[in-house]
Formats: C-alpha cells, sequence, structure tokens
C-alpha cells in the first residue's frame, strides 16, 4: 500500500518546488549490498554474476531484473518467491550496514527545514526503503514512500514518480528527481518533471537519458554537493 503524510499547504521558499528521490545509489549507497545478495541467490541457481553486469541493471526496479534473469537463466521459482528470497537475503545486509551519501543527507535536511515537500520514489520492495529509511534515520525527513511494487509499471515508466506527486499533492512540473540511473532519469522526463542526475556508473553519464536533466553532474556523488543542488533549485525558481 503506497504511504504518504500531509499535503501542500503553502509554499516553501522555492515556491511550488517539489522533491522526489530515488533511494538506491542516490540517497543510500545501497548497490553493494544488493550485488552481494544478488550474487549470493544466483550462485545457488549455478550463475556467476559479476559486478560488470550488475551494473547493466542499475536502476531497473527489482522485479523487472529478476524477470529478465528467471528468463535469462532458465530460473524456474516464480518473480514472487525469488522477490522474496532476494529481499530477505539484501535486508540482512542492509540493517547491518547502509551508508548515507554525506550530502544527500544534508541536502535532506536543508530542504526539510525549508519545508520543501519531499518524497522517496524507488524501485526497490517496500519493506527494503522502508529498512534502509529507518535504519539510517531518513525517516525523520522522508515520510512519503512509493514502491515500484505498487505501481503498474517501474521505471523507466514515470509511475513511481507520478504516484509520489499525487501524495504530496504536487503538480509533475513543479517536482524535481533526483537520480542516478538513466532508466529513472527516463522516467522522470516522461512524468513531466525535472531532474538533477549524479550518474552512479561513470560510464553511464553519456547516457541519452541524462542528456536532458536541468543539472547533470558527471562525477556522480563525487561531484555532488547539497550547496550544488540548492542553488539549482534556486535558480529554477528565481523570478
Amino acid at each position: 500500500m503506497i504511504c504518504g503524510f500531509g499535503m501542500l499547504e503553502g509554499m516553501s521558499i522555492f515556491g511550488r518546488t517539489s522533491v522526489i528521490f530515488d533511494l538506491d545509489g542516490t540517497l543510500v549507497d545501497s548497490e553493494p549490498n544488493y550485488y552481494a545478495a544478488q550474487r549470493e541467490m544466483l550462485a545457488e541457481h549455478g550463475v556467476d554474476y559479476t559486478w560488470a553486469e550488475n551494473e547493466q541493471y542499475v536502476g531497473i526496479s527489482t522485479q523487472e531484473t529478476l524477470a529478465i534473469w528467471k528468463d535469462r537463466y532458465g530460473i524456474g521459482e516464480p518473480v514472487d518467491e525469488l522477490l522474496a528470497d532476494l529481499d530477505r537475503r539484501y535486508l540482512a545486509l542492509a540493517r547491518a550496514e547502509t551508508h548515507v551519501f554525506p550530502e544527500m543527507r544534508k541536502f535532506v535536511e536543508q530542504l526539510h527545514g525549508a519545508g520543501v515537500p519531499m518524497a522517496v520514489a524507488s524501485g526497490s520492495s517496500r519493506a527494503a526503503i522502508e529498512a534502509i529509511l529507518s535504519g539510517t534515520g531518513l525517516d525523520a525527513h522522508l515520510t512519503t514512500v512509493v514502491s515500484a511494487d505498487e505501481v503498474a509499471h517501474g521505471k523507466p515508466a514515470p509511475d513511481v514518480f507520478l504516484a509520489a506527486a499525487a501524495l504530496i499533492g504536487a503538480d509533475p512540473a513543479d517536482c524535481v528527481v533526483m537520480e542516478d540511473a538513466a532508466p529513472g532519469a527516463t522516467a522522470a522526463h516522461a512524468a513531466g518533471m525535472r531532474c538533477i542526475a549524479i550518474p552512479y556508473v561513470a560510464a553511464h553519464a553519456d547516457a541519452p537519458a541524462f542528456a536532458s536533466a536541468g543539472l547533470l553532474l558527471r562525477g556522480g556523488q563525487a561531484e555532488f554537493t547539497a550547496q550544488a543542488a540548492w542553488d539549482h533549485l534556486a535558480a529554477l525558481t528565481r523570478p
């Protein structure tokens, strides 16, 4: 069930602008944990899964990835069983340690302090999203969440972003999406939203989907600063 708390009651210093965050690779560096869980699970099906292979699935919803693997590797179990298995493995790792990108945490705290409406729209399961937000303390500021499991289509379809915007009462045109992956940037564009792109995989910085981003930080998290994102939002809303 999609959850949201509160609607827009007015305007922040950025007018009606709202910010929607992707989770994995954008707010937190969860990819190493996902990779470890995926590699462990696939090994039991006789698949030697490499980090290079993993990079091509960054930004694609877990359910869609599992459907691809079923076909590619001839796995017999249903997607829902594979998802439950993967979530169990991943959550054990995520609860032990998940790293929040420091400048992203700072940005979230600044937006919260300024009264800017925010949401998280992720391809991960709700259980995984809530575990990470709770374990990292980000749930103190990010209380509106949409999982790809709860909409008809995951990224690159716009469904999760449109659902998140509806929950916070924002017009899609007033939303700025924070994304690390090309499918997410495509989804933001399809939703009619602006995008700040922070590529998790450096080699993906030239992906066509990132070309339409209002702000592209080609160096990823190493280049991202809360100040740069703040200044970008200010420029968008400056008369």
